[in-house]
C-alpha cells in the first residue's frame, strides 16, 4: 500500500464520510408520504453538506509505532431545507411550494404545468366526443 493509504487523514476521512452516508439517504430528499384522507403530500427537500478534514503531522519527539506523531480531525455539516409539497389529489398532481422568496418566471411555469396538461387533456377529451359534421 501507498504511504497515503496507511495515513491516519485517511481514517479521519472515512469515518466522516460514513457518517454522512447514515445521515442522508433518499428518503430525505424525497419524504415519505403524508395521506389526510383522499389527499396525499410528498415533501421533497433541499440538501446541502459542507464537508472538512486535516491534520498535521509532528516531529518525532512522541511518534508512533511508525515513527510518526500525528493530529487530525474531521467533520460535515448538513443543512436540510423543505422546498415543495407534490399535492396528489383525484389523479392529480400539483406543486405546492413552500419557499417564501419571490419566484421567478420558470418556477411559475413549472407550477402550472400539471393544471395546463389537465386543461388541455380537458378540451381535447371535450372536443374529440363532437361531431361538428366537418370531414377532412
Amino acid at each position: 500500500m501507498s504511504e497515503t493509504n496507511n495515513h491516519p487523514i485517511t481514517e479521519v476521512m472515512g469515518m466522516t464520510m460514513q457518517k454522512i452516508k447514515e445521515m442522508v439517504d433518499a428518503n430525505t430528499i424525497i419524504g415519505e408520504p403524508i395521506v389526510a384522507g383522499d389527499v396525499t403530500l410528498v415533501p421533497v427537500s433541499k440538501i446541502s453538506i459542507g464537508f472538512a478534514s486535516g491534520g498535521s503531522d509532528f516531529g518525532k519527539k512522541k511518534a508512533d509505532e511508525d515513527g510518526r506523531s500525528f493530529g487530525g480531525g474531521g467533520g460535515a455539516g448538513i443543512s436540510i431545507t423543505p422546498v415543495v409539497f407534490l399535492v396528489i389529489s383525484g389523479g392529480n398532481v400539483k406543486v405546492l411550494s413552500v419557499d417564501s422568496a419571490p419566484k421567478s418566471t420558470a418556477d411559475r411555469v413549472l407550477e402550472l404545468v400539471p393544471q395546463v396538461i389537465d386543461k388541455a387533456e380537458n378540451f381535447m377529451a371535450s372536443h374529440g366526443k363532437k361531431d361538428t359534421g366537418a370531414t377532412e
